[in-house]
């Protein structure tokens, strides 16, 4: 396999919550996206959003309440929304089958790539400390995609040490998480941001030694197969 498609994987498992609708087409090849439901750890879910090509879909018949497994890459892609560019993430499935048995972790993804913006630490209100990192994540053809991250606790700190250009890799899942927006003196709307959290990362030196700050007791590994 191309290193290109080793450096941005993605696994998910969930139901389909909505119906396809095309999206583009390129080299005659249609597209079409659909929302995905995934289940956290927790009672809540996240709502992702899915693009997958026309010669998947003569393999699998989706259906809204089905549940499936996605595998593939996290995009991004700016789109003119509202008077200015906006920063639209969405999961390019490579394989889409039918989900027969729930694993532990329904939400896998790994990613290599390279700081791209400074990194802004902060802490809420309630002490608890944050940092929100930008990754650029290189593709085939000189492309780039750019992957909003965020980190908590001892790797929010150690964010505070990576500068532009480092070459860093992380582990985690994909969330979605609601926001409000004010767009007039008395008017607020709701609005969805996407976002990778980091569970493990590291940092590649160039000696190919790794500085290693993990959060979590149970972290995912870097040769682990999706779903096992």
């Amino acid at each position: 396999m191309d290193n290109l498609m080793l450096n941005n994987k993605i696994y998910l498992e969930g139901k389909v919550l909505s119906k396809l609708e095309f999206s583009h087409e390129m080299y005659g090849e249609g597209f079409y996206s659909f929302n995905m439901e995934v289940q956290r750890l927790s009672d809540s879910v996240d709502v992702l959003s899915i693009t997958v090509s026309e010669r998947l879909l003569t393999e699998i018949e989706l259906e809204i309440g089905m549940d499936i497994i996605v595998e593939g890459q996290l995009r991004s892609y700016n789109k003119f929304v509202d008077g200015s560019n906006r920063l639209i993430l969405t999961v390019f499935a490579r394989n889409i089958i039918p989900c027969l048995e729930r694993s532990k972790n329904p939400n896998e993804i790994f990613l290599d790539g390279y700081v791209c913006k400074e990194p802004v630490y902060r802490t809420t209100p309630f002490g608890r400390e944050i940092a929100d990192l930008l990754l650029a994540v290189n593709r085939a053809y000189n492309k780039s995609d750019y992957i909003p991250t965020i980190a908590w606790g001892r790797n929010s700190r150690f964010c505070q040490t990576l500068e532009v250009g480092d070459n860093i890799r992380i582990w985690g899942r994909l969330q979605s998480r609601e926001y409000q927006k004010k767009i007039g003196e008395n008017q607020v709307i709701k609005k969805v941001a996407y976002e990778v959290s980091i569970s493990k990362m590291e940092k590649v030196q160039k000696e190919d030694e790794s500085c290693l700050e993990n959060e979590e007791s149970q972290s995912l590994q870097e040769n682990t197969s999706f779903g096992a």
